[in-house]
């Protein structure tokens, strides 16, 4: 039976991915902060689906519990089939602010060293037995320019691209998961209002794991889930960039 590690997988697309792997049969091996919420979800889960559910707290803005989860996902005698590189969270801070340096620190190590660290450890792993996945969370926002998370995620997505050149051939897969405005808590988390953001342009969780899952088992390697993301996003990339820069100045305005 294939095992899957999910990072931030207590609340929102973790959360969705963790239910919709074991819906399917997947073992788990769930990561997060809350070692509470950890046990509460992984009983659930067991509950439900009836799979082998290992919990592993970990807060990934610490190396030694992100070095932790590295040294699973690199275990010979339980290996991992999937990784989610899932953790993470909105951004308050402005470029300029001159504050931002300890959001923007943990933020990198959360989103982009604990990626680079989890996906280095469990390609070497996969790569050995010639077979697994990795997904890496991006975001639609690489497409567009709105400060930190934006130059984050558009990092996320290029390591996932040059992860998937140097494991070309060895029979696993790099997909970097690239959602829109997804109906989670992330944003009431981070503090960030939506109310401006059209009806249309939402999707529901359950939608976007389940394409995601669909790309991923296809290898595809970069996943815009839903139709009218993919609309968009297909308009993003042939738009000039002084139009992309002119639109995200209106979001960022809320205009």
């Amino acid at each position: 039976m294939p095992t899957a590690l999910i990072t931030g997988a207590t609340s929102g697309i973790g959360a969705e991915f963790a239910d919709q792997l074991a819906a399917r049969g997947d073992d788990l091996v769930i990561v997060a902060r809350d070692e509470a919420r950890l046990s509460e979800t992984a009983e659930r889960l067991r509950a439900t689906y009836g799979v082998d559910v290992e919990v592993l707290p970990a807060d990934l803005a610490d190396r030694d519990r992100t070095t932790l989860v590295a040294e699973r996902l690199a275990s010979v005698d339980r290996p991992i089939d999937l990784l989610v590189n899932n953790a993470g969270f909105g951004m308050h801070k402005r470029l300029l602010d001159p504050d931002v340096l300890p959001e923007l620190d943990h933020a990198l190590e959360v989103m982009l060293r604990a990626v680079f660290q989890l996906g280095g450890a469990a390609g070497r792993a996969m790569r050995l037995r010639g077979s697994g996945a990795i997904v890496n969370v991006s975001s639609t926002a690489m497409f567009v320019s709105l400060g930190s998370y934006s130059a984050i995620k558009s990092a996320v997505t290029a390591y996932s691209e040059s992860l998937a050149v140097e494991l070309a051939g060895s029979g696993v897969t790099v997909t970097a998961l690239c959602p829109g405005w997804v109906r989670t808590e992330f944003h009431e988390r981070a503090g960030i209002g939506t109310s401006k953001i059209p009806g249309a342009a939402w999707i529901d969780a359950p939608d976007l794991v389940r394409d995601a899952i669909r790309d991923t088992d296809r290898g595809k390697l970069v996943s815009v889930p839903t139709a009218k993301w993919k609309v968009a996003i297909a308009v993003a990339r042939v738009a000039p960039r002084s139009m992309i820069k002119f639109v995200s100045s209106k979001i960022k305005s809320g205009r």
